[in-house]
């Protein structure tokens, strides 16, 4: 009785909640603009056909959401690219564009609660945009195809979503590309299919997954695949152009995995891999989601970064792109550990190079705190790295490295595929040393001023 009367209560109080559209925005003082309120995305199923003669891009998304209020029309964010046709559950939405947001008026408003399938049909020329930090994202034509990075905001350019770190979902995409090509995007191969002189690569991304970690490479590639020792599957993609890099990348994850994973707890995905492209002008590497993407040959640090993202970044994600340091500070401390365990510097020495500013990326670390980002143009700036990993330094100091690494399980675990912010971090960070860490965090990670040397 009592649950019965409860539903009866839930389903009147929906009723009477007007449907009213969702935000264009989620809250995000760096990026006030990007994502979109009133539903939450589980599910993008992605079906993309690229001519790269002609640079252009056919697609159709099907996005499986939950609806957080009761929706007379929502937003989602797209750059470019011409829809052709849009529907909410079967029946065709009525679209208005605005800049980069696609607005659909569904048929009939959708329930709070309701879980509902979105369909976009599009296609067109992708763009390339600048990001907030100058650099070039988005859908990137390489010299023999396209590779599509979307760290902050690029993943908007080949699909229709909610680019926002808030909402993370699982993917399917499926790419066709003429037969001399791979398509090579995030989660395992399901499938191959050679239709004429042309090929579909099926990938399944099982495990959530934010817009800004999504990938999908095309071009010329030496394929590579095996599995950990853990049974893990591993797929590689190198560009011969790049065969002769400073390591062996196919070899090389594997082992970084396993490295990691003593560090920071269980590989949180289903597959592992990597890709190494030869755009060497791009500048950066990305961590897509299971597959990082390395513009050309890396080295060993970069690999150990971008591979650190699967557990910082990737499968716990910041809430807000303020918190930015919680995937490259954790990111770059790797690198620091890494090092101190290979015969290299210690991680005192390169704290110590950073704090004097002689290590060749110091420049600029204090120039604003790690945890405060000014703007959305410098999220990716030299403190949000530098600092950040300094910050986690004197954490290990301070609790000693049984309870520091205890403190980073905890993290990768409790917050696995989840969202969590730099208040969680520290309230953790105190919990397991059960200490007051106050001063140190407010030192070295919210000051605007350089620290006093320890």
């Amino acid at each position: 009785l009592l649950t019965a009367t409860a539903a009866c209560t839930t389903s009147s109080d929906r009723s009477e909640d007007p449907a009213r559209p969702g935000a264009t925005g989620v809250d995000d003082h760096l990026f006030p603009t990007l994502g979109n309120g009133g539903y939450d995305v589980a599910h993008y199923s992605l079906t993309l056909d690229y001519a790269p003669d002609d640079n252009a891009l056919t697609g159709t998304a099907v996005i499986t959401a939950r609806a957080t209020q009761n929706l007379s029309r929502f937003s989602l964010d797209l750059a470019g690219l011409r829809v052709r046709h849009a529907a909410v559950d079967g029946s065709e939405a009525r679209v208005s564009r605005r800049k980069n947001k696609l607005t659909l008026t569904p048929a009939r408003p959708v329930g709070k609660g309701k879980t509902f399938k979105t369909t976009v049909r599009y296609g067109g020329t992708p763009r390339m945009l600048t990001a907030s930090d100058d650099g070039d994202e988005g859908w990137i034509e390489t010299d023999d195809g396209v590779a599509a990075l979307g760290e902050p905001t690029g993943s908007m350019t080949w699909f229709p979503g909610n680019h926002h770190p808030s909402d993370k979902a699982t993917y399917d995409i499926d790419v066709t590309v003429p037969s001399d090509y791979t398509a090579v995007s995030n989660g395992k191969l399901r499938e191959t299919r050679q239709r004429g002189k042309r090929t579909t690569f099926r990938w399944h991304n099982p495990e959530p997954m934010v817009s800004y970690v999504a990938t999908v490479v095309t071009g010329v590639f030496d394929i590579s695949t095996s599995t950990t020792d853990d049974g893990l599957p591993l797929y590689t993609a190198v560009d011969p152009d790049e065969a002769d890099g400073p390591v062996d990348v196919p070899e090389m994850v594997p082992e970084v995995i396993e490295w990691a994973t003593d560090r920071f707890g269980p590989y949180p995905f289903s597959s592992a891999g990597a890709v190494v492209d030869h755009l060497p002008d791009l500048g950066y590497a990305l961590e897509t989601q299971t597959k990082p993407y390395f513009q050309e040959a890396p080295d060993a640090r970069l690999v150990v970064h971008e591979l650190a993202h699967q557990w910082f970044g990737n499968s716990v994600t910041p809430r807000a792109w303020q918190d930015m340091w919680l995937n490259e500070g954790f990111a770059t401390y790797a690198e620091w550990l890494w090092d101190e365990e290979h015969g290299h510097r210690t991680a005192q020495e390169t704290f110590d190079s950073f704090y004097d500013g002689t290590h060749e990326e110091s420049k600029g670390i204090w120039d604003f705190p790690a945890a405060d980002p000014p703007t959305a143009t410098r999220v990716s700036d030299a403190p949000v790295y530098g600092r950040g990993a300094m910050t986690l330094h004197q954490l290990r100091k301070t609790v000693g490295d049984r309870t520091f690494f205890a403190v980073l399980r905890a993290w990768t675990r409790e917050h696995r595929h989840g969202n969590a912010d730099t208040e969680q971090f520290i309230a953790l960070c105190e919990k397991k040393s059960g200490r007051d860490l106050s001063d140190l965090f407010e030192t070295w990670l919210f000051s605007a001023e350089k620290p006093d040397a320890d």
